[in-house]
């Protein structure tokens, strides 16, 4: 019988330290939950002599991956030191040797994931991941677990505070995209490099995640179209609002009877949909099922103790498993093969935003354009003139495809008429 279990935690930072407050603060929960205590047995760190303010016990951290590795009584391993390299490699090593794995390392999932679950399916033991998608919302449970039963077609949602938390504030007090950028960064919203959360980056590797459990299949990082927020053009959030939407940086991932499609991009969502009014750094997805409808799943999409949370509660699903002799009995083979939709297949519509020279029959003209691709307008309107003879147009088209979408935006650029195109967006919940 199992007197306690004992956990080698890989990395002590911020969401590190959050985890070991969550175990230590929280043991007497976790002991009747359980039955048996859960400790901390080492902690794999950099730099062993670096202050750390933790009531941990400094003899338990170590720089050697080794010594977690070889020690037989340690029984699952906890990686929240992020990056890809060496936590790629710390984590095959430990599944290799036999033990479990908890982990929030989104990057690493999103590259790796099929790689590493065959090797915890071959080797009999656990890998999880709830903490690699939305901080503390339950996604990846939810989709494994609690709506394993439902046929899931399409999920869209906000996956990156940082950038949410850019575009509330943009919104709501008129910031620039580089002011917002700067109190992000300020608040540690951002790191100091922010070209993953700003660019899609993060998002896209959520995504990629969320739709391989979704769709039951190997969707890949390429497979995920992407733009980021650089795209956004000054005036561009207040248009939205007048035209009656709001500008998030949202993912979206549908399956039909063509194939799958996955999409990281700043998207104008009706004010009316819920996923409009999650401001700030926080996170929600929307899930849509053949049986249950609509559902969606709001929370913290960051920080230390609800990313700990998820973890903990990672570690509390495989100490179960591991107390009744079921750990890695859980397969995940995907169950479809990768299909993937052409630009002809996707289809939404899109808001054209033109800077074009004011003269007669230009508007014609460009209306043209979009016949002749066989492409409808749901609306055109003429902004006011500026002070060197030109206007700008709005364009909001009914659904067309993505290829329709590109062909035109070519044909705008070529066109003798448009000055530029200053901005174009998909208009989510409008095809």
């Amino acid at each position: 019988m199992t007197k306690e279990i004992n956990i080698g935690l890989l990395g002590f930072g911020v969401v590190g330290s959050g985890v070991a407050k969550i175990l230590t603060e929280h043991q007497t929960d976790l002991q009747y939950k359980l039955g048996v205590p859960v400790h901390i047995k080492k902690v794999v760190v950099r730099d062993v002599n670096k202050k750390r303010d933790t009531d941990l016990p400094k003899e338990l951290f170590t720089d050697s991956l080794e010594e977690v590795l070889s020690d037989d009584s340690i029984d699952l391993i906890v990686e929240v030191m992020g990056g890809t390299g060496f936590a790629k490699e710390a984590m095959e090593r430990a599944l290799q040797s036999g033990k479990g794995v908890v982990t929030a390392n989104k990057d690493v999932m999103a590259e790796a994931g099929p790689e590493l679950l065959k090797i915890a399916d071959e080797k009999g033991v656990d890998l999880f991941f709830e903490a690699s998608v939305g901080g503390g919302i339950p996604l990846i449970r939810t989709l494994e677990d609690g709506l394993a039963s439902d046929r899931i077609h399409a999920l869209t949602g906000i996956v990156n505070g940082t950038t949410n938390f850019m575009l509330t504030k943009m919104k709501e007090e008129n910031m620039s995209y580089d002011e917002a950028l700067a109190l992000a960064t300020e608040l540690g919203f951002a790191e100091a490099d922010p070209t993953a959360d700003v660019d899609g980056l993060d998002a896209a590797r959520k995504m990629v995640i969320l739709a391989s459990l979704a769709f039951s299949t190997e969707v890949q990082l390429d497979d995920v179209y992407v733009r980021g927020m650089r795209e956004i053009k000054d005036g561009d959030v207040e248009l939205a609002e007048r035209f009656g939407y709001t500008v998030k940086l949202a993912g979206a991932a549908k399956k039909d009877e063509n194939g799958i499609e996955v999409s990281v991009e700043p998207v104008f969502v009706p004010d009316e949909h819920p996923l409009a009014s999650v401001n700030n750094e926080f996170n929600a997805v929307y899930v849509y099922g053949d049986a249950v409808g609509e559902t969606m799943f709001y929370g913290p999409g960051a920080g230390s103790l609800p990313t700990a949370t998820s973890v903990t509660g990672d570690i509390v699903a495989a100490c179960r498993n591991l107390l009744l002799g079921v750990n890695g009995k859980r397969k995940h083979a995907p169950q479809y093969d990768r299909k993937m939709k052409t630009d002809d297949q996707k289809f939404a519509s899109y808001f054209h935003r033109i800077l074009v020279k004011d003269e007669v029959g230009v508007l014609t003209h460009l209306t043209s354009l979009y016949t002749n691709r066989q492409a409808s307008l749901a609306t055109v309107i003429q902004q006011a003139k500026d002070d060197n003879d030109r206007a700008e147009l709005v364009f909001i088209t009914h659904s067309i495809s993505r290829q329709q979408h590109l062909d035109i935006m070519e044909d705008l650029k070529n066109a003798d008429s448009v000055v530029d195109v200053i901005s174009y967006y998909r208009v989510e919940g409008e095809n």
